[in-house]
């Protein structure tokens, strides 16, 4: 059993301070692989700061471990506890944290803007490492915009930070690990479940299982996979497998979910609705810094372009690490971030060159075993082209309420690609800018269009990324 750490209010002092002028390393997100690069560094005395526009470390996997109770900790599982040795380190002073921070702005020369307690400001750096995660990927179906219809994600951040649990009936549907470990913490929760229903079929796992190494090469993490699976339906919640024409119903809010399984037809009471199959990199900074990007077909998303040991492409100094580059995982995160950490002290001179190397091709080789094992899940739960490409009737574009036959309209006139498609609809540019919709559009041009997604292109992030208002402007 894991026990709270007791640093429950132990914030750096950066947090009722703003810092000024130069640091030595700027790491964006305290998350696993942010943390990481953080402590590294300052273990080999650069001046570190790292900036998180959350109250409290941890990212999305540890979220308010600082404050989770000792009940909390046993619902969220030892993984949960385990960030404790990664939170250590922003707490003891070494490294200047900065919490309720927001970076609106990273430069090509290091410069970062943010606002902290409604003042903003600047602060060069020599490194900047941008360790903002992952974010889940749209899963536009017919009702997805009902009230009552949420992500995996957003309902795991409510259980974290409130330890507030979805009201019944609560249905999980898509696929993935995360979709499994809610099931089970909310079960530990006391929560009752209505249904998971899992898109993954036997063509999934027989595509999977084609690369024999991948799932071979983490036994520890499959085993856990299976064990989240025997504790759910141990508990007797209906499982239903290889879903497909998902649609949520309702007036107000949703109602029904319907779904086809095993040949049959399901319609089932929902109160909560809670939807995942998977997650992406957030790529918001490294495009709005105009870095090269890829279109990955095994994750299906956009990955920045960067070197072997994560610095982006065109953009010295600048590095990206964990899920931002692409998704690996929290405990790879965490490595991926120590080795960029190793990397950055070594060209500071902290670090002799052979240390540096040393180091370096120790954490890739247990890294390249990570990605071996991610093939595997990422060939296991491949999201569904129907889950990616709606309907003509099914909003796209929240914000804007654009709908996939709206865009493939505009497609029919001319347009070519997501930046485009803005001055058709204004899709991609409300509050969210396009996080929600922007590889739903790409994927959608390129299937009408009959090209690649790498053809089609993505939107044009411009700062600033974050919100910021008129008066932090001018005040900076």
């Amino acid at each position: 059993m894991c026990v709270p750490n007791g640093a429950q209010h132990a914030m750096n002092n950066g947090s009722d301070t703003q810092l000024q002028g130069h640091v030595d390393v700027a790491v964006i997100g305290a998350g696993p692989a942010g943390m990481a690069a953080a402590t590294v560094c300052a273990e080999h005395g650069l001046n570190v700061a790292i900036l998180d526009d959350q109250a409290t470390p941890g990212g999305q996997i540890y979220r308010g471990i600082t404050l989770a109770s000792r009940k909390m900790r046993e619902v969220l599982g030892p993984d949960y506890c385990a960030g404790d040795a990664l939170v250590a380190p922003l707490l003891d002073g070494r490294i200047n944290y900065m919490p309720d921070t927001a970076v609106w702005e990273v430069t090509r020369d290091k410069t970062l803007h943010l606002t902290q307690g409604g003042r903003s400001s600047s602060l060069q750096a020599d490194y900047v490492v941008l360790s903002t995660g992952a974010m889940e990927r749209p899963f536009p179906i017919p009702g997805w915009t009902l009230p009552g219809v949420m992500t995996a994600g957003a309902a795991q951040i409510l259980l974290k930070t409130a330890g507030a649990t979805a009201m019944g009936p609560v249905i999980l549907a898509g696929c993935g690990p995360l979709l499994y470990l809610l099931a089970a913490q909310y079960l530990a929760a006391g929560t009752q479940i209505a249904a998971v229903v899992d898109t993954t079929g036997w063509s999934d796992y027989w595509r999977a299982l084609q690369d024999g190494r991948g799932a071979a090469s983490d036994i520890s993490s499959l085993a856990k996979g299976l064990k989240l699976l025997r504790t759910i339906k141990k508990a007797g919640v209906p499982f239903f497998t290889n879903a497909s024409n998902l649609e949520a119903t309702g007036d107000d809010r949703v109602r029904e979910f319907k779904f086809t399984s095993g040949g049959k037809v399901h319609c089932l009471a929902a109160n909560v609705l809670l939807l995942h199959h998977g997650v992406v990199p957030n790529t918001q900074f490294t495009w709005s810094l105009r870095a090269p990007h890829e279109w990955s077909e095994q994750q299906l998303c956009w990955l920045p372009k960067t070197n072997a040991v994560g610095e982006l492409d065109g953009a010295s100094g600048i590095f990206v690490a964990g899920d931002g580059a692409a998704i690996i995982g929290a405990q790879a995160a965490a490595q991926h971030g120590r080795l960029i950490g190793i990397e950055i002290s070594g060209r500071a001179g902290r670090l002799s060159a052979g240390a540096r190397d040393e180091e370096v091709s120790r954490l890739n080789r247990r890294l390249n075993k990570t990605r071996q094992f991610r093939r595997f899940l990422d060939a296991l739960y491949r999201p569904k082209a129907a889950h990616r490409v709606p309907a003509d009737d099914v909003i796209v574009c929240r914000c804007e309420e654009v709908t996939a036959g709206a865009l493939r309209n505009h497609v029919a006139l001319g347009c070519l690609g997501p930046n485009q498609a803005k001055s058709f609809s204004r899709c991609g540019m409300g509050p969210c800018q396009g996080r929600q919709c922007g590889l739903t559009v790409t994927e959608l041009i390129a299937t009408v269009r009959g090209v690649e997604p790498a053809t089609v292109g993505y939107f044009r992030v411009r700062p600033p990324v974050k919100q910021v208002t008129l008066g932090e402007l001018a005040e900076e």
